[in-house]
């Protein structure tokens, strides 16, 4: 615990650091700057370093680029590999961990150790890994690595700990599991086949023991050979040599029969008793044509082959389908009996797997589910109701039903949100799944004693919102609301949304939400605005649609004299939007010369519309086209349900609507914001010109390029280019380029890296450019370089332009090739609000921050008043008081008054977010307004008022005095300025080489502090108010603009962002969270009693041979096959798994686990022969018997003994 006294100015004097421009104001991290006063605070900052460490929680979504699967039939458990090296475990609802290969590789195969608490992964970098699931939070305790053979196939017997590993050269190794040591066993292609095939049979894509006898084990390779290997003998029981390549292969339960499938679509089925031709062939989907040719069909990629007690058997594969239908969705085929069902999905199959009762292969399989692995969907089918319907998952695996392009995260929630919210989403369910529980419900999870509500919610491509509840760290879907609806469907031809986006016109770009007063924003990316209400009745409403001209006049030509006073800011000021109050819009709406003008990108539902019970809409903004010109997108936002206001801002300028009223209230320019306190001293610009008069001029085409390019490129490049006439040329060329770039979310840094392969391309014109001039160029390209480091090694030089261009365009194509094959899920810009980069913006300024709060807009103000906060692009902070009426009736009736104070603040770069501590440094709340529905029947008793909830900066401050604090962060720079007096008291230095990307002021242990995510990976923390550095962890660098978009903080020390486009990873930066995180994750492994093996009988098991008898640590083990090079594979210990091996070890069933299996592998023949000894008596007392009733009755003893006679040759032949 510390305090912090500080000296204030309260009344005439400001300090050095309010001071507009002033060096010694950034000077120093978290300086403090005094001036004199009479008055003294006193600040207890509870929180330490020991209160903060940054961990992941949890992951939800669907498994990214899913590419293995597996399931342990005992303990109900399914897991999932990616191509990312991830490795995602599911069991009841509330169980799911999320593992990572530190490698990276891509997972080849899962294999449970059924009902031991283990996982072993292949991965592609031909590395086999041992997970221990009997921790919550799983670790690799072995690592074997291939180093001379490619792992392409691995098979794991139940109860065994001998691995069978088959490689790409058709060899198969086998694997200790215990120590994970190769065996000296080694099955060679080359003596698995005939010694007279001159063809290599290819990899190994399939390994099976047979159910009959363990000791046979099946292999299958690619070219379409199979041998039986006789692991006792060492040698090949039989060989098949089939013409069609071989992809998989399952046995029938009874070891007799075995299917594969093939590259042309055909099913074969194999009979033990003759393996020179096969028993069977079928083409499932293969119609004979009118030639009497079959169709030619699409490989079978996988069959299986199960069977039942009360049914006839079930033959499930995936592919197969005839290549004459393009266009058909993929297929899970399930025959059953002579019935034939054809299950479409909607995604590509990856993998699908039967879940059967038994683990036993040499069982009645009893199927009952099977799960399938789409490339973005995992279904689980019910195979005992004769329809096969789909079982509901519990798992949220759709957030990625369209491309996630925003989200929000808001952590202790008013209670009663959820249940309102799951009640009205309930409604609208989807009907028609299996009334069964779901199948996979491994696992233990409990409801932590660290619990409250918590909502993420979620912004898509096609306008759809989500609210997720993910209270307990777990994720459950409330509520989808889809924005589309509140606008007319596009008409073919009329596509006025496609001049300005693409596709996805109604792709949602920000989310604001009351939960207090229920009110809801949508910020979409064709530049309009949705403001919803919240109602448990449905209603007939009109939605009201404000249209907006928030346009800046400027002009048409830059030239190097208008920025020869200031060149640092080449924006000389512009005049002030018009606002437009409603009017529809045709879409013809056009001037006479044919440029639209005064027309919105969408068009609004002009007719009374019936809305369900939910959100429903109340008012859209849209902001219009002006002079042919597509309107910007809205760059910041924000809305106070207490003063029923709305604003708004883009680079253009600022607005704000009564949303009570449905009125605007204003619309101005940036610059015209200042006033007369304008720190730039900017001049005023000349009217604009009608821009169709200079339509044919190279004019117009540098007025796009100074509309697109950054602020650096305006104020010391295009200067530069106005030295040679050609050049012209150039930026044209260069402008278009610029809006391909934006169109892709690339920053500032490749639009930079782009002007250099622009003007590299035009040599002849670089004739003019000196030696200095070029070392000049590479010197202002050095406060930008250090964030580039991944992309780029510049090499500088004095000498010739040209290699440096070359040089930086050379580094910029990988940056610009993954821009270009990047999903449309991360070609929607975020707001500039986080920008990529403090220098990617337009010329303009931008406004990036809004914020609504009881503040004091003038130095001279002695009592808080309404207030809404300006941040820009300049890192400049404007202060716009507000009158609002108090009363309820006056407010709907009267009109707010706003005016600008004038009142600016300087930050370092672009302004990010504003905060409100009182004097004793607790967070100031924003005031709302209770919520009310408003389509709630009237009541005479008890009349709808607005009750509102109002936070004053001095009503828990007496003792301290009057006044608040004020906390602004930008991308660089964060400062606490004392209010009213603008005094700046504390400045912090963020970063210098890097840039913020998203800052909040969050709680954390019962006190509040700045959290920050910065471009290089730093998450950082800083104490409020001395800004005191708390925790700063590289952890995360940015790799994709999708973490960009979706980084957001709450409070409770949690974060989140969006790790994949279908996952959301959710970390914690609190100690008290890590210490209880352990309590709040689920347990993957349960104590369960492995299932008995079915009682065969006497005969069956004397005449059938025992598989049970096979010993595998004689037969593998080191005295008998030896030690196996240790160049083929290197044994790598596992990192961290020590804990679960101890943990493993120390447990009961650990022990009754490992001596089971110990029993198993050397023959149990203790307990088998005490097994048949009771049967031999049985079985003999039968026989007395039977023996003792037929000699008296010699004819029914002879047919006795033919009937026995008669089996027991049937028993010999087979």
């Amino acid at each position: 615990m510390k305090k912090f006294r500080k000296v204030l100015d309260g009344l005439t004097t400001s300090s050095p650091g309010g001071t507009i421009g002033s060096p010694s104001c950034g000077s120093a991290a978290g300086t403090p700057t005094a001036a004199p006063t009479p008055r003294e605070i006193d600040v207890q900052e509870t929180l330490v370093s020991e209160n903060f460490q940054l961990c992941k929680t949890v992951r939800h979504g669907f498994p990214y680029q899913p590419t293995a699967l597996a399931f342990d039939p005992v303990q109900k458990i399914l897991a999932i590999g990616s191509r990312s090296g991830g490795v995602r475990i599911l069991g009841r609802p509330g169980v799911d961990c999320y593992c990572q290969h530190e490698s990276g590789a891509a997972v080849l195969q899962l294999q449970f150790l059924i009902n031991e608490g283990a996982l072993v992964t292949a991965c592609a970098d031909d590395t086999l890994h041992l997970w221990n699931l009997r921790q919550r939070r799983p670790a690799v305790l072995h690592s074997l690595k291939f180093n001379r053979e490619r792992i392409t196939f691995c098979h794991l017997p139940f109860q065994s700990k001998w691995l069978y590993v088959g490689t790409e050269r058709g060899n198969t190794h086998i694997v200790n599991i215990e120590s994970f040591i190769l065996s000296g066993y080694v099955i060679m292609w080359n003596k698995a086949i005939e010694l007279s095939t001159k063809t290599h049979p290819g990899p190994v894509v399939h390994l099976s023991d047979s159910p009959k006898d363990e000791g046979k084990l099946l292999i299958g390779f690619e070219s379409g050979t199979i041998v039986q290997w006789d692991l006792r003998a060492k040698k090949a029981d039989f060989r098949i040599y089939y013409d069609e390549a071989i992809h998989s292969v399952s046995w029938h339960h009874e070891g007799k029969q075995f299917m594969c499938s093939h590259s042309d679509g055909s099913l074969t089925l194999w009979n033990l008793r003759n393996t020179t031709r096969p028993f069977q062939v079928t083409f499932p989907h293969g119609k004979i044509q009118k030639d009497g040719r079959k169709e030619s069909c699409k490989p079978i990629l996988k069959v299986e082959y199960k069977t039942s007690r009360s049914s006839e058997p079930f033959v499930i594969f995936s592919g197969g389908l005839s290549y004459d239908k393009a266009g058909r969705r993929p297929t899970l085929t399930i025959m059953h009996g002579k019935a034939i069902t054809v299950l479409e999905m909607d995604y590509p199959i990856v993998e699908f797997m039967v879940l059967c009762e038994t683990p036993y292969n040499n069982e009645v399989q009893e199927p009952y589910a099977v799960v399938v692995l789409l490339e973005k969907d995992l279904i689980v089918v019910d195979l005992t109701q004769s329809n096969f319907p789909v079982f509901e998952n519990p798992y949220p695996m759709d957030i990625h039903e369209s491309p996630v392009t925003c989200t929000a995260y808001f952590a202790d929630c008013p209670p009663d949100i959820i249940p309102i919210l799951y009640s009205i989403g309930a409604k609208h369910k989807k009907t028609g799944y299996s009334q069964k529980e779901w199948p996979i419900s491994g696992g233990t999870w409990t409801l932590g004693s660290h619990t409250y509500p918590e909502i993420i919610i979620t912004g898509h491509a096609d306008g759809s919102i989500k609210f997720w509840d993910a209270s307990a760290i777990t994720l459950q879907m409330l509520y989808k609301l889809k924005t589309s609806k509140v606008f007319e469907k596009p008409k073919p031809g009329e596509g006025r949304a496609a001049e300005l986006v693409e596709e996805d016109p109604f792709a949602v770009q920000m989310v604001s939400w009351c939960p207090q007063s229920r009110i809801f924003c949508v910020v979409g990316i064709s530049a309009h605005i949705i403001l919803y209400r919240f109602s448990k009745y449905d209603a007939n409403t009109q939605i009201v649609s404000l249209e907006v001209r928030l346009q800046c006049e400027s002009e048409d030509v830059i030239s190097p004299s208008e920025n020869e006073n200031n060149p640092c800011f080449s924006e000389q000021g512009s005049h002030s939007p018009q606002p437009h109050h409603q009017h529809p819009a045709s879409p013809g709406n056009r001037t006479p010369e044919g440029i639209k003008d005064s027309i919105p990108c969408l068009k609004v539902k002009d007719r009374v519309v019936r809305v369900p019970p939910g959100y429903q809409s109340e008012l859209v903004i849209q902001l219009l086209w002006v002079d042919g010109e597509p309107p910007q997108q809205i760059t910041s936002l924000d809305i106070n349900s207490a003063y029923g206001l709305l604003a708004f801002g883009n680079c253009n300028g600022v607005a704000v609507v009564d949303y009570l009223q449905k009125t605007i209230l204003l619309c101005m320019s940036t610059l015209d914001l200042y006033g007369a306190a304008d720190p730039y001293q900017r001049l005023t610009r000349s009217p604009r010109r009608n821009r169709q008069s200079t339509s044919g001029s190279t004019h117009s085409h540098t007025f796009c390029m100074r509309g697109l390019v950054s602020r650096l490129f305006s104020g010391i490049f295009v200067p530069m280019f106005y030295m040679t006439h050609n050049l012209q040329k150039i930026i044209f060329d260069f402008s278009k380029n610029i809006c391909l770039l934006r169109a892709l979310s690339l920053s500032a840094h490749c639009m930079l890296f782009f002007l250099f392969n622009c003007v590299s391309s035009h040599t002849s014109t670089l004739s003019s450019f000196s030696p200095c001039c070029c070392s000049l160029t590479t010197l202002l390209l050095l406060p930008y370089i250090p964030t580039l480091q991944h992309f780029l090694f510049l090499s500088f030089s004095c000498h010739c332009f040209t290699s440096l261009s070359s040089c930086i365009v050379w580094a910029c194509a990988v940056p610009l090739c993954l821009a270009a094959i990047e999903s449309r899920e991360n070609s929607f810009s975020r707001s500039r609000s986080s920008s990529v980069s403090s220098i990617d913006r337009d010329t303009k300024e931008a406004v990036t921050t809004l914020q609504f709060g009881e503040s004091y807009g003038r130095k001279s103000d002695a009592l808080p008043t309404p207030c809404l906060w300006v941040g820009t692009s300049l890192g400049v902070v404007l202060l716009i008081p507000m009158s609002i009426p108090t009363d309820q009736e006056e407010r709907m009736e009267e009109p707010v008054t706003i005016g600008p104070s004038g009142a600016v603040l300087m930050l370092k770069s672009s302004v990010l977010r504003f905060a409100f501590l009182d004097l004793v440094g607790a967070l100031i709340q924003s005031p709302y307004e209770v919520w009310r529905d408003l389509n709630a029947p009237e009541d005479p008793d008890r009349p709808r008022r607005r009750k509102l909830v109002h936070f004053s900066p001095s009503s828990s401050q007496d003792a301290c005095g009057d006044g608040h604090l004020a906390v602004v962060c930008s991308e660089r720079q964060a400062k606490v300025f004392l209010m009213p007096s603008q005094s700046c008291l504390f400045v912090h230095n963020i970063t210098e080489s890097s840039f913020v990307l998203r800052a909040d002021v969050v709680s954390v242990c019962n006190s509040v502090c700045l959290a920050c995510f910065c471009a290089n990976g730093h998450v950082m923390t800083l104490s409020l108010p001395s800004l005191r550095p708390l925790m700063d962890v590289n952890y995360l660098p940015l790799t994709d603009m999708r973490i960009a978009r979706t980084f957001c903080f709450t409070n409770g020390g949690q974060a989140l962002y969006l790790s994949s486009p279908t996952e959301i990873q959710r970390i914690t930066y609190s100690q008290e969270m890590c210490d209880n995180l352990q309590e709040m994750l689920g347990e993957l492994f349960t104590p369960i009693e492995t299932p008995e093996a079915q009682n065969r009988g006497f005969l069956k098991g004397f005449f059938g041979g025992n598989a049970h008898t096979f010993d595998r640590e004689e037969l593998f083990g080191e005295a008998a096959a030896g030690k196996a090079s240790r160049s083929l594979a290197q044994h790598i210990p596992g990192q961290g798994g020590v804990e679960g091996m101890k943990v493993a070890a120390s447990g009961a069933v650990g022990e009754l686990a490992r001596a089971r299996i110990a029993l198993d592998e050397r023959g149990q023949r203790l307990g088998e022969l005490e097994e048949r000894t009771a049967l031999m008596m049985t079985s003999a007392e039968t026989f007395s018997k039977h023996a003792h009733e037929v000699k008296s009755r010699p004819q029914i003893y002879a047919q006795s003994c033919f009937k026995i006679c008669k089996w027991i040759l049937f028993k010999v032949k087979t």
